[in-house]
């Protein structure tokens, strides 16, 4: 069992949280609490070191700590995956693509500060500009709080922390109460690698009012939120002024497949895409819009597929879909399938809880177009299936949510491709794929109420920032 220690310094703990496998209740861990006094410490420790321009990292020295923490997090790839697998409930072979994924997120950290630059500003182009000479640089924004949630659990953690201390800032990070530990291990790696324990302190708050507290700061320069939307849309209207936010929540992911898609190819990715870590990803294969042509295929395929992967433990290296997080999801996501079916769905596979907080891997046809499963992100595996006559048809009911991430379509006609890829509400809409496929260089954004801001290594690194610009006026220009 890991018992990890309190990371602020200074600080005495309020209380330890126990950490529980959501396979087998058993406690794997814990982890120290804060109270309001510890907040508002770590609040005033990286405040201040952000506030003593003396004090900030070099980014020559910001390199040499992301290198040594690569290479620490490589040596540990194993422990790594495994405490993700125990604590977050994702199967083993999952759970090792993720710390793959981490690792390759730390060193994408040093790609972005060997290749950033500054811009040049026109002047000495008229009368105004004349004599005169600009260019800008990049400065940390400010402390970052940084908010989690529990499905990467290492992750996520990678794509909210690591950019902020590439950018130079001092990071509180809150990671969520079922799958703190390896975010703890990640901050104390960090340590090991050199970074000053001021920059990074990871926290568990002991009330939401203590997490309430640390994001209405005013102390704060960036808030990063991975999340519900009823959670993250809340904290921002807690913001200070002048504090900048990037929001991640969820959505209820759209696929069309036109008549000429290539089914055999399209099914498999579209079941793993959906069912993958028990469906709890943001931008989960919700949703998929047939052809009336082949909509039965589609269905039975789908079922086929679903029906032959292997759900349990998730530290058995054979299992595909592991547990729900807690007992209730199974609950709640039972209740949404049984009233989709007394509204009319056709339970075609699934339906049912299969043993420790596993719920079954579900296939629905023709769910209502305003019940549950249809309108909210369901979170759990369970894929729903509808059929279409016309194309225009299948993309008005795919827009016809509250969300806004990920879509995909699966043709093999450009036109069919491109008219989705224009009329979709989306931010990205993949061809031939499914909606969850991500690669951590690329653009990842939630529109509408699915998020705010743009995520992505990159991104981040460069939302946590100023580009602070010089202008220099001499008679020798």
């Amino acid at each position: 069992m890991n018992n990890f220690e309190m990371m602020v310094p200074g600080v005495s703990e309020s209380g330890r949280l126990s950490v529980t496998s959501p396979w087998n209740g058993e406690i794997i861990g814990t982890v120290p609490t804060i109270d309001s006094k510890g907040a508002d410490t770590a609040l005033a420790i990286a405040y201040s070191l952000f506030q003593n321009r003396q004090l900030w990292l070099s980014q020559p020295h910001r390199i040499e700590i992301l290198k040594r923490t690569a290479e620490i997090m490589q040596t540990m790839a194993e422990v790594l995956a495994s405490e993700a697998t125990r604590e977050g409930g994702k199967p083993l072979i999952d759970s090792r693509v993720e710390v793959a994924r981490a690792i390759d997120g730390v060193l994408n950290t040093i790609d972005c500060l060997k290749s950033q630059a500054g811009n040049a500003i026109p002047m000495n182009i008229n009368a105004a500009s004349a004599k005169r000479l600009a260019f800008t640089s990049h400065e940390p924004v400010g402390v970052v709080l940084a908010i989690s949630a529990f499905n990467h659990p290492l992750n996520l953690i990678v794509h909210q922390i690591i950019p902020a201390i590439a950018s130079g800032c001092p990071v509180i990070v809150k990671p969520a109460e079922d799958t703190p530990l390896s975010c703890f291990r990640l901050v104390n790696i960090l340590r090991e690698a050199g970074l000053p324990e001021e920059y990074c302190m990871a926290v568990m708050t002991d009330s939401i009012e203590t997490s309430e507290q640390l994001v209405a700061d005013s102390r704060l320069g960036f808030f990063s939120f991975i999340g519900s939307a009823k959670v993250g849309w809340k904290l921002r209207s807690k913001l200070a002024p002048g504090v900048r936010c990037a929001l991640e929540h969820g959505g209820a992911a759209p696929v069309i497949i036109a008549q000429d898609a290539d089914l055999d190819d399209i099914l498999p990715l579209l079941a793993k895409g959906g069912l993958y870590h028990a469906g709890q990803v943001c931008v989960s294969v919700q949703r998929v819009f047939a052809h009336r042509s082949i909509v039965d295929d589609v269905t039975a395929s789908l079922a086929e597929l679903a029906n032959a992967m292997k759900c349990g433990d998730p530290n058995d290296e054979i299992t595909e879909v592991g547990p729900l997080i807690r007992t209730q999801e199974v609950k709640r996501i039972s209740t949404w399938v049984k009233e989709a079916v007394e509204e009319g769905a056709i339970l075609v596979t699934g339906g049912q809880k299969t043993g420790n907080n596993c719920y079954a891997c579900t296939v629905l046809l023709e769910p209502d177009r305003q019940s549950k499963v249809s309108q909210l992100e369901i979170f759990g595996p369970v894929i729903c299936v509808y059929a279409y006559d016309e194309l225009t048809e299948a993309v008005q009911q795919a827009n016809n949510v509250a969300y806004s991430f990920q879509a995909a379509v699966a043709t093999q006609n450009l036109d069919t491709a491109l008219y989705c890829y224009k009329n979709l509400n989306a931010s990205a809409v993949m061809v031939n794929d499914h909606t969850a496929f991500r690669v951590d260089w690329m653009p990842f954004a939630g529109l509408k109420e699915s998020g705010l801001g743009v995520g992505g290594i990159p991104y981040t690194f460069n939302e946590m920032q100023i580009e602070k610009m010089l202008v220099i006026r001499s008679r020798n220009l």
